[in-house]
């Protein structure tokens, strides 16, 4: 991808209105796996593009470390305990507005398209406030309407008939991500192959992406100088790994060749259960070598498809009138610490993740390297800003704003509530690993400056220095103690505003700042720990 000036460039004054949005999450995306964050293979030569003429944030947490939760706080601006949609059956509340509903309101035209069906066929409120939804996961995906020249009362029925099918197919999906029982069922060695097939697990990324620029560029349905919002989800890095054969052939060769590969690849790819579960011991570096190859291979082929999908924005002229927002929900453990999947913790492979924001009217610099800390709940805050429909302590959060004492300073929280009925599944299997592992205990994070703390339950405590560990390799716990009290007493003010409050700042909003969160003595303790500056 080569993102030079398009022959067709808009007028100038075409910056003056409101631009579009195009906010992309690259589901289950590590950052540490994308070259232009420092990665020593080449699976991104497109997003590195983008990232050159885009401001990449070095140090973006996710406020989850899993789809429903995260997307829920990027759609709200709120952490996980504040919107409060923690498992596959929560449903937002009716009275929290989404991006979506806000964007919709303030005029723009709303578009999903989406592959994951978490977000794109549970009924949990994430659909809310789009004027259309396209979901390509599912017993029946929803596409546009490729009406062809039968007569329009067939088509009419046609189109009638499949929504009555998909609706009913939809409620039986629905309540599989709701009951321990169905879930447990999906999850036996006979049903694994049937419903990865029959569900089009991954959805259909060059589809979807062509869908959406379809809508970008022809403006199909908008009215004149409407503004559009386009929401993808893509899911080709996700579990279980089928690149196409030459990205194999690049990033895990030894898989073409090695039957012991191939074997532990088919038995890991059917092996549901095996996504969700601790292990009981470190794998081995054949096994690695394979996971990692796949994955990377992955991200490879989703890295091509991305890239034509921005060159053809570029090509027409729409990508210089769009905010561009491209980001993951959450990473992948691929065996790191014992760990499979994206279930359980808030180490940097799940939270730490990619984001590159690109702006026509140039409130993001191009080419920038961005290295505070900050959190993807902010998203919501950015794109409001941008759409001019952001309040004054809206604004303030938007990241187009360095840190400041106004805001968020170099500072983010997460969460990582346990899935139900993954831990029911798990405690029924392996309860040692459970136990082991603390998978049934609740885990919060916080990030200030290079330093992190994790708290799981009441009696698991880790403090890590990201900049110099970023591996979390070394707990200084027992190192750093007045670090560990400090940042405890700030994890337990940052919880509380997180709870009480949709604004972080010290402006219309600060009647909900926890006690004392200015208290003096707090805040010369951060100062001298390095924390805070002067």
């Amino acid at each position: 991808m080569s993102l030079q000036p398009p022959t067709d460039s808009p007028p100038t004054d075409s910056l003056n209105v409101l631009p579009d949005v195009l906010f992309l999450v690259l589901d289950t995306q590590r950052r540490d796996r994308l070259s232009c964050y420092g990665y020593d293979q080449p699976t991104s030569p497109h997003l590195d593009a983008f990232a050159a003429d885009a401001t990449r944030f070095d140090r973006a947490i996710a406020a989850a470390q899993w789809t429903v939760p995260s997307h829920a706080s990027m759609f709200t601006g709120l952490y996980p305990s504040a919107h409060g949609v923690l498992q596959s059956y929560s449903v937002l509340p009716e009275d929290m507005p989404t991006l979506a509903e806000r964007l919709q309101a303030g005029g723009y035209y709303t578009a999903g398209f989406c592959n994951n069906p978490l977000v794109g066929v549970i009924n949990n409120g994430l659909r809310r406030g789009f004027h259309s939804f396209l979901n390509y996961s599912g017993l029946l995906t929803s596409r546009p309407n490729q009406a062809g020249t039968a007569p329009q009362f067939l088509d009419r029925y046609r189109q009638w008939f499949k929504r009555q099918v998909a609706g009913a197919l939809n409620q039986v999906q629905d309540a599989f991500a709701r009951s321990e029982a169905l879930l447990a069922l999906s999850l036996t060695p006979l049903m694994v192959p049937l419903w990865q097939t029959a569900l089009s697990f991954k959805g259909n990324t060059r589809k979807s992406l062509e869908d959406a620029a379809n809508l970008l560029i022809h403006r199909r349905g908008l009215q004149a100088h409407q503004p559009a919002f386009a929401f993808i989800n893509l899911m080709g890095t996700h579990m279980p790994y089928h690149p196409p054969r030459d990205y194999i052939a690049r990033f895990a060769p030894h898989v073409l060749q090695d039957r012991e590969a191939q074997h532990y690849l088919r038995r890991f790819n059917g092996d549901v259960y095996g996504w969700l579960a601790p292990l009981s011991g470190e794998l081995d570096e054949h096994q690695k070598a394979t996971l990692d190859g796949m994955y990377d291979a992955e991200v490879a082929h989703q890295d091509e498809l991305v890239g034509a999908f921005l060159q053809r924005l570029q090509d027409s002229g729409a990508l210089d009138r769009t905010l561009v927002v491209i980001c993951s929900d959450h990473g992948e453990h691929l065996g790191e610490k014992q760990f499979m999947g994206h279930s359980i913790t808030l180490y940097n492979e799940l939270v730490r993740v990619p984001l590159l924001v690109r702006d026509p009217k140039g409130g993001f610099e191009r080419g920038a390297v961005r290295s505070d800390v900050v959190s993807t709940r902010r998203l919501f805050h950015t794109v409001l800003a941008a759409a001019g429909l952001a309040d004054a302590g809206e604004a303030a959060l938007s990241l187009v704003q360095p840190a400041t004492a106004d805001n968020e300073r170099n500072q983010a929280f997460s969460e990582a509530i346990p899935p139900q009925n993954v831990l029911s599944l798990l405690q029924k299997r392996k309860p040692d690993l459970v136990a082991a592992h603390a998978c049934d205990q609740p885990r919060r994070a916080v990030w200030l400056g290079n330093h992190k703390l994790i708290e799981t339950g009441s009696d698991r405590i880790e403090l890590y220095d990201v900049a110099s560990d970023p591996s979390e390799a070394l707990n200084l716990c027992d190192i750093l103690p007045e670090n560990v009290e400090v940042l405890q007493d700030y994890l337990q003010q940052l919880g509380n505003v997180a709870l009480n409050s949709t604004d972080m700042t010290s402006g219309a909003n600060a009647k909900h700042r926890a006690p004392g969160f200015d208290d003096p003595e707090v805040q010369r303790r951060l100062r001298d720990l390095g924390y805070l500056e002067d």
